[in-house]
């Protein structure tokens, strides 16, 4: 391996967008979770998927590692240089390519932002729907298969991820899909890449499906006095197929960090925080039946937003859970976990996970886009004890463990990136084997985030 000679070549192609600052090092060696900092050797800007053909060209020549970055707001250490080399920041990549509204598509780059699409779009009467919370590109969502509070209905990146142009790690541009609804031509390429964490090739540029915007939205939020009947109402309203928008739940120690966040004034209590969205008679019908619903099983105190200011504030205070809730536990050491089991399945998965944080002494708020039987716990260990990361990071395992057991996946959206390497044997068998043989066909050098995802790697 011989950075330093990549470093060199680099310089000549891209000047003073390859920076080796210590600072811009560190911003792109840091997680927002509990992982140890791991800087790159220097940070690449490339503007053009030809020069990121370059970049992996004399990254190739020289053995130099590359990861592709984002916005940074991976979850599990995706985007951490643990062996060094140079990280490809796509922020000067950032660009909405066109939009065809009678075919309901979008081209764009990856450094482009899902709100910022979302602002570009307004006036067509189309968005994008896949939202996890974070402000995130759109090339790193489709890096890690992002879902978030909209997939129960508009389904996951895998979902909304038409065609890709990537970059391989000898410097081959290919282009996989197209913006046809369908196809039955080959390989499924573009769903090998969406979701293979930046280990199999750089995406350059996505063709993305769009949504039409829903002619009436009414979000409301409502509190339960325990936690049992909270997850019987989801699981009852996704059982009687009310086209929920969206379905989230909460517990009292995050209704609590909200409160304390926002000034608000929730029971602290846990919480469902629901959308409906279709033509004004549709979300008034499911939102009389989901009340319904929630009556029966003891739920009280609906707020309803039917206001876009409203709905905007209600969704900002969810989407700021893992802010609100650092807040509220000065002093811990965040470690975000996630795991998504059948939606039968839930009420066991979350009451034993409940239990056993209880039972740890460990903060732990759980909350949860549990439409689709995925919930997210953020263990908070106090900074700088070990032992208490120790006992954090048993916990995780129980949870990933408790998931497959009840034939569910150890993450539904956070992906696996460092964090979860130990868990892919377990949930895939020689399947993990396979897609290690897959890595060293397309990158037999091993360059492309490397220690991450795949065996061997």
């Amino acid at each position: 391996m011989a950075i330093p000679d990549a470093l060199h070549d680099l310089a000549g192609l891209l000047g003073s967008r390859l920076n080796r600052s210590d600072s811009d090092r560190a911003l792109h060696g840091a997680s927002e979770t509990h992982f140890a900092p791991a800087p790159p050797d220097a940070v690449a800007y490339p503007e053009t998927t030809a020069e990121v053909a370059q970049i992996l060209r004399i990254c190739a020549g020289h053995g130099c590692p590359v990861v592709g970055w984002g916005a940074g707001s991976s979850l599990e250490g995706h985007a951490l240089a643990l062996r060094g080399g140079v990280t490809v920041d796509f922020a000067r990549m950032n660009r909405l390519l066109n939009v065809a509204p009678e075919d309901m598509t979008a081209r764009v780059q990856p450094g482009l932002t899902r709100e910022a699409l979302n602002t570009e779009l307004r006036a067509t009467g189309l968005f994008f729907p896949v939202d996890p919370g974070a402000d995130a590109s759109l090339g790193g969502m489709a890096a890690t298969r992002a879902s978030g509070t909209t997939a129960v209905r508009y389904g996951t990146m895998r979902d909304n991820v038409l065609a890709l142009e990537v970059v391989l790690s000898d410097g081959r541009v290919i282009r996989t899909g197209s913006a046809a609804p369908k196809s039955s031509a080959g390989y499924d390429l573009t769903a090998l890449f969406v979701g293979s964490e930046g280990t199999l090739g750089l995406i350059t540029e996505l063709t993305l499906r769009l949504h039409g915007q829903p002619e009436a939205v009414s979000a409301a939020v409502c509190a339960f006095a325990t936690l049992g009947p909270a997850v019987e109402a989801v699981i009852a309203t996704i059982q009687s197929g009310i086209p929920m928008a969206r379905i989230e739940f909460v517990d009292a120690a995050s209704a609590a960090a909200f409160n304390a966040a926002s000034g608000g004034d929730l029971p602290e209590s846990p919480h469902l925080m629901v959308e409906f969205h279709g033509s004004p008679s549709a979300v008034a019908e499911q939102a009389e039946r989901f009340g319904e619903i929630v009556a029966e099983l003891g739920g009280a105190g609906f707020r309803w937003a039917t206001r876009a200011q409203d709905r905007t504030a209600l969704w900002k205070m969810r989407h700021n859970a893992f802010y609100a809730i650092l807040a509220a536990h000065p002093g811990g050491s965040p470690l975000v976990t996630d795991v998504c089991v059948p939606i039968s399945r839930l009420a066991e998965a979350v009451e034993q996970t409940v239990a056993d944080i209880s039972a740890s002494g460990i903060p732990g708020p759980i909350v949860g886009h549990v439409g689709d039987g995925n919930f997210h716990a953020l263990l908070l260990p106090r900074k700088g004890d070990p032992a208490q990361l120790a006992a954090a990071q048993a916990l995780s395992a129980r949870m990933a463990e408790r998931a497959l057991r009840l034939g569910g996946t150890v993450t539904g959206e956070h992906g696996i990136g460092m964090g979860k390497l130990g868990y892919m044997a377990a949930e895939h068998g020689e399947g993990w084997a396979v897609m290690g043989s897959l890595k060293r066909a397309l990158d037999p050098a091993g360059i492309l985030n490397p220690g991450k995802l795949v065996p061997g790697n």
